[in-house]
């Protein structure tokens, strides 16, 4: 069937007379057209045939059609020729402009349609929106076009300018969008204006500056002027609050114009105006918190006001701040009224009196609620301002709790909670609490205490907040959703200042029980669950005597809800019960324990019981265990058998057994008991729930008190065989651990089984290349036990390890491994150290390298091979320190020929051999520094090709000796190491600058003003040396040495302006190892700080040179390593100094990462965003900035166009950085934006709908 005879066909069904043919027709026309694009190709006349039939149909009687129709257009949009897209633009804006109103809605249905789906690629999209766009702006501008029409063209321009910026921003485009729609701003209908600001304020970022300028001066200031009319006015702080909120960096020049206008505005006599300048506040704090910042005392004043425009309340007179005084007589509440609250008596005169004036058309409290979310916009873009917030806002925020419009009180404790998660992030506390493991000054902790923090003004009216909002909270009026707003703030409160309602008790107890006496319902159960988690919380914060009193209140209630149906009530009910338990600690009698015993066993022996409940209640009975254990003694411990079960997940057993066994002396009955329960379910084949498996099984068996039964070692080992293999590395590391335990508990039953079962398993596994990290301590600390469960084992264990290792293929074998094992052996069974040493001399003579031609296939492998593990062995054994084995064995001065074997082995053609020699020596020198490490020295000096190594056998010196000993040879080093470290390439200077940086620690007032002396040499290795050495220094954690580095630190750190880049990145990478390390020493100086690091973030072009490369030219960049480094310093400063981090500032570079002609740096600017978007406070910010992030992120999507030169490496890089920034959009898409980023939003739905990666992209968004 040809294509024009089915185009035809499908003709013939569109103009059937019933109405299921004609919607057929089109469904079957869209899918051909998605199934072959080309369907009209060298056929014109049936294109025409189809879209004229199509376009008729758009004026079918019957909607669906229609419908189908507009959907239709949408799809051939994308294929037809041009000369069609404009018949179809004058068809649908001519339907559009008709008499007919369901004609006109559907042709403003088709336009957006078809603007929503032209593809952003190709030259498609270029012809449609110069044949689309001025027909709109026609259209608009037209004075006769009626309200209806206007708004669908300003709602199809809106789409355009959101999706084809660059197009209708063409200077040549005629009429130009802002003259065309300005004028709106005038028009007769609310609904017009309201369309052509939004419109507007998305078309003004991409616009042309002088058309800005002058809508500036002719439509914006003028009318902000104090006599201008209410109504335009009106229009034009909406303009300016949208144009702020797409574009603030438009008006930033004009601030001090357009702001004190608003100022202005706010107080004339009108409610709309007053709320659009309280929102356009808002946004302005939000979009330009920097911009903002002089006019923030205004701002504050004016939210501070309005919070209480109150029209049927005489409070608005009060232009004041109200005072604690006036606050408390305003929440109704005296000292002696907490009785009161408790009891649930309450005086319902003042609801009564505010239900007089209810009025249903007052609209006052949409005023309120602006200044509210204004207060909160400072509030969380300020952080700095928090002593002031906390004097000026806070106790007008406290005198608003009680609110008479619902939507206003929750606006206003949601923005309490704000302040509240502020001040935990901001506030200083966690500084504190670092500082005072510090040593400090007497002086500064004297001016601490005077000094008023956020934390002591919040102390300081906790009594007022408190008894303001549980007034609220026990109004029988008050709905469920406000009650449990209450208990979130209280709950936060509480995270902000732990035990800071210990005088609150009663009244709490009493609302709680007031919640928790009911069931909780589909509605109520938030507030059940809210409720139990702050009681929860409270416990967990508040002494034992705080709510001993109240227990006879609250037990009753809690132990209803723990038998409640609902299984998240139940379980959250448990989880306070361990809360008390563990606050009340230890629980001697009491009947709640008993009745919360029987609940708990109750649940567990239910088979049908909820798997979170039964976790929970497993959890209480181990806590009742541990913190009651004169209760639960008596029972007989018949809950162990409902615990201890095969079937089901028995994952929280196994935590409630460990935890158990771990706090609690239990017989060796019930040790024995859980042991034979945890093999069994060790025989299971599922790798899930096994780590703690084990880890339960190696507490049980420290737990027996009489020693381990004899007959269990052989049970349990084959047991835990099937575990002993490179199958899985974790598990593996944890079997050896149990073996280790069990060799140490019970040498003589479990090491014949160990000997016989696993021990050849053993010696495979130590010198595999993928045991590393934990498992190699592991295979070492078995080794250990090994040997010291039998005396004889040792002397076979090292040529064992050593044949296992000469049999086995070169790739699959680890030599260090080996050698780190046969080290632990000689250190664990001194016996056999000097046979060993012996033995592996030998090995490291050259002779063995001095092979006869003759025999050099046959013997060079195994005689290399050989050389290589002895100097490895001699590494590790001699590394063991003097107190560790005899000096006979670590003082190897009477075997002066094998430390000249080890040095000649610094010339050996093989790398590997080279290394090994280097450690080897280092670790003979520390055996007796003053014979040897003359001659390491000698070595680095004499002999240029072998100082490198040298240098690494110093290092092995500096790193493992103790610190008595390097005090002794510090002063021997110091100067080589400098002089070794001057014109040396950067390896040499590293392992220099690692010892130099070992040896400042021995000895910090000596050492660190040395290096800070050499600071400004002019030597530029010297300086990298120093600002190197720093670095290693920074691992220290002596108190001592933070007080000689702390006064010095800035004078190290300021080498970042240095004009040697390699210096300035060397800078940079010290101060991310102390962001990282010791934050506390750089907090107050990164406002010095930061601009620097702001200023490295940048790409330098004097920096990037040209390379030719055969026919081909590369770019290189000499300075990505450092602007790579001031990057991963910034995402470390994120984690440890986000407080002293101006998050506007930060955003506005953040850009800069996601742009950077550098993979690397882009994806660690995709981590920043992911990070920044994970945190509720930083959120906010970014939020406000995802438009601009947008075309990056794009760009970045999208990649770099494939070409015959393209290589497969190319598009794996590129389709890598792509999963990079869907991970980072993913994770931006989970902000609520609420719609202040329309662009980002229209990517994120592209992504989505997106052929190529649409699939992966949703599966990171979990949809």
């Amino acid at each position: 069937m040809t294509k024009t005879y089915l185009m035809n066909s499908l003709i013939e069904k569109m103009q059937s007379p019933d109405q299921d043919f004609r919607f057929m027709g089109l469904n079957d026309l869209m899918n051909e057209i998605k199934q072959d694009p080309a369907s009209f190709i060298g056929d014109e006349p049936t294109e025409t045939k189809v879209l004229k039939q199509v376009l008729s149909l758009v004026e079918d009687r019957i909607s669906e059609v229609k419908n189908q129709a507009v959907k239709c257009l949408g799809q051939l949009i994308k294929i037809i020729r041009e000369t069609q897209m404009e018949l179809v633009v004058d068809s649908l804006i001519t339907f559009s402009m008709g008499k007919d109103d369901e004609l006109r809605d559907i042709s403003g249905l088709a336009l957006k349609t078809i603007t929503s789906e032209l593809p952003l690629e190709g030259k498609i999209a270029a012809r449609a929106c110069a044949k689309l766009a001025p027909k709109l702006l026609q259209q608009v501008a037209n004075t006769e076009t009626p309200p209806e029409t206007l708004i669908e063209t300003l709602s199809t321009l809106s789409i355009l300018i959101t999706r084809f910026p660059a197009h209708v921003s063409d200077p040549s485009l005629t009429p130009h969008p802002l003259p065309a729609i300005a004028p709106l701003l005038s028009h007769s209908r609310p609904a017009v204006r309201k369309r052509a600001i939004l419109t507007l304020s998305q078309y003004v970022p991409v616009a042309p500056r002088e058309l800005v300028n002058d809508l500036l001066q002719n439509h914006i200031l003028p009318i902000l002027a104090p006599s201008a009319n209410i109504e335009k006015q009106r229009t034009t702080v909406h303009l300016v609050a949208a144009i702020i909120r797409q574009s603030p960096q438009q008006l930033a020049s004009v601030y001090n114009d357009i702001i004190p206008g608003i100022l202005t505005a706010v107080q004339r006599d009108d409610d709309e105006l007053r709320e659009g300048c309280l929102q356009a506040f808002e946004t302005l704090v939000l979009r330009s918190p920097t911009e903002a910042a002089p006019f923030l005392n205004s701002i504050v004043q004016i939210g501070n006001q309005f919070i209480k425009y109150d029209p049927v309340s005489s409070e608005f007179i009060s232009p004041y701040v109200l005072n604690p005084d006036y606050l408390q007589n305003y929440a109704g509440l005296d000292d002696d009224e907490d009785e009161d609250m408790a009891d649930g008596d309450e005086d319902d005169e003042d609801d009564a009196e505010l239900d007089e004036y209810s009025d249903d058309e007052d609209t006052s409290y949409k005023i309120r609620r602006a200044s509210t979310k204004l207060l909160a916009a400072v509030i969380t873009t300020h952080p700095e301002l928090l002593p002031s917030l906390y004097k000026e806002v806070s106790p007008v925020l406290i005198s608003r709790f009680g609110d008479r419009e619902e939507t206003v009180r929750l606006e206003v404790w949601a923005t309490y909670v704000a302040l509240l998660n502020q001040t935990s992030l901001y506030g200083g506390l966690s500084q504190s609490q670092e500082n005072d493991t510090r040593k400090r000054k007497r002086d500064s902790e004297e001016q601490m205490d005077v000094e008023e923090t956020p934390y002591s003004l919040l102390r300081s009216q906790v009594s007022l907040l408190s008894k303001a909002l549980l007034q609220q909270l026990r109004s029988p009026k008050t709905p469920p959703l406000t009650i449990q707003a209450g208990f979130q703030l209280l709950h936060s409160l509480l995270g902000v200042l732990p035990g800071c309602l210990s005088s609150q008790i009663t009244p709490i107890a009493a609302i709680s029980k007031s919640v928790l006496s009911q069931s909780p319902t589909t509605s109520t159960s938030g507030l059940h669950l809210t409720c139990l988690s702050f009681i929860a919380l409270y416990f967990a914060t508040h002494a034992p005597g705080t709510f001993s009193a109240s227990l006879p209140t609250l037990t009753p209630v809690l132990l209803k809800s723990a038998g409640e149906k609902h299984p998240r009530v139940a379980s959250e009910a448990f989880r306070v019960f361990s809360a008390l338990l563990n606050a009340a600690r230890p629980v001697k009698n009491g009947d709640w324990a008993e009745h919360l015993y029987d609940q708990a066993f109750q649940r567990l022996s239910t088979h049908d019981t909820d798997a979170e409940v039964r976790g929970c209640a497993e959890d209480c009975i181990a806590d009742l265990w541990v913190c009651a254990l004169d209760v639960i003694k008596p029972k007989g411990g018949k809950e162990w058998q409902s615990i201890c079960r095969t079937t089901g997940n028995t994952a929280g057993a196994v935590r409630v057994v460990t935890k158990v066994a771990k706090d609690v002396e239990m017989s060796d009955e019930w040790v024995n008991y859980c042991v034979e329960w945890i093999m069994g379910l060790l025989k299971k084949s599922e790798r899930g729930g096994k780590p703690e498996v084990f880890i339960a099984l190696d507490t049980l068996l420290k737990r027996y008190s009489s020693g381990i039964p004899t007959d269990l070692p052989p049970t349990l080992v084959p047991q835990v065989r099937p575990y002993v293999s490179m199958t899985d590395i974790s598990l593996l590391s944890l079997a050896l651990t149990i073996l280790a335990v069990l060799l140490d508990l019970s040498p003589s039953a479990t090491f014949p089984e160990v000997e016989r079962e696993l021990l050849n398993d053993i010696y495979q596994i130590a010198h595999s290349p993928l045991v590393s990290g934990a498992a190699l301590d592991s295979v070492l600390a078995f080794f250990s036990s090994l040997v010291q469960a039998d005396a004889q084992i040792a002397t076979h264990v090292v040529p064992s390890l050593a044949l296992s290792v000469e049999k086995a293929n070169k790739s699959d074998a680890n030599l260090a491994n080996v050698a780190k094992c046969i080290g632990q052996v000689v250190q664990s069974a001194q016996g056999v150290a000097a046979g060993t040493i012996a033995v592996y001399s030998k090995h490291i003579k050259v002779k063995i390298f001095q092979v006869q031609v003759h025999n050099l296939r046959c013997c060079v492998k195994s005689s290399h091979r050989r050389g290589t593990r002895a100097l490895h062995v001699c590494r590790q054994i001699l590394r063991v320190p003097i107190t560790s084995i005899n000096l006979q064995h670590s003082d190897m001065s009477k075997q002066q020929d094998t430390f000249t074997s080890t040095i000649e082995h610094f010339a050996a053609e093989e790398e590997e051999i080279r290394t090994a020699a280097a450690f080897a020596a280092g670790n003979i020198a520390i055996g007796n520094l003053h014979q040897f490490l003359p001659a390491i020295l000698r070595v680095a000096e004499s002999d240029p090709q072998k100082k490198l190594l040298s240098l690494h056998a110093l290092k092995e010196v500096v790193t493992h000796c103790s610190h008595g000993q390097l005090e002794g040879v510090a002063e021997q080093l110091w100067t080589p190491l400098f002089q070794y470290s001057e014109d040396a390439e950067d390896s040499m200077r590293n392992v220099a600058a690692a010892c130099l940086g070992k040896l400042t620690t021995t000895h910090p007032s000596r050492y660190l003003p040395q290096l800070h002396s050499r600071i400004h040499d002019e030597n530029p290795a010297t300086r990298a040396t120093v600002v190197s050495a720093i670095r290693h220094t920074l691992a220290e954690s002596a108190p001592s040495y933070d007080e000689v580095l702390a006064p010095l630190i800035m004078d190290f750190l300021d080498l970042i302006h240095d004009q040697d880049l390699n210096v300035r990145r060397l800078a940079l990478s010290a101060l991310n190892s102390a962001a990282r390390t010791k934050p506390y020493l750089i907090r107050d100086h990164l406002p010095t700080l930061l601009p620097s690091l702001y200023a490295e973030m940048k790409v330098n072009p004097d920096l990037i040179r040209t390379v030719q490369m055969g026919p081909w030219t590369h770019k290189v960049d000499d300075g990505l390593d450092a602007r790579k480094t001031a990057w991963e310093t910034l995402y470390t400063l994120l984690d440890t100094c986000l407080t002293k981090l101006d998050l506007s500032v930060f955003l506005s570079h953040l850009l800069a990462a996601i742009s950077d002609p550098s993979d690397e740096i882009k994806v660690i600017g995709h981590m920043l965003l992911a990070r920044l978007s994970a945190s509720p406070t930083t959120s906010i910010a970014l939020a406000q900035r995802l438009d601009e992030l947008t075309p990056a992120l794009e760009a970045t999507m999208r990649g770099a166009p494939v070409t015959k030169d393209t290589v497969k490496q190319d598009i794996e890089r590129a389709a890598e950085l792509r999963r990079s920034t869907m991970r980072a959009v993913a994770a931006l898409s989970k902000i609520d934006s609420a719609s202040t980023a329309p662009k980002f939003d229209v990517f994120v739905e592209e992504s989505r709908k997106n052929e190529q990666w649409g699939a992966e992209f949703k599966e990171l968004l979990g949809h």
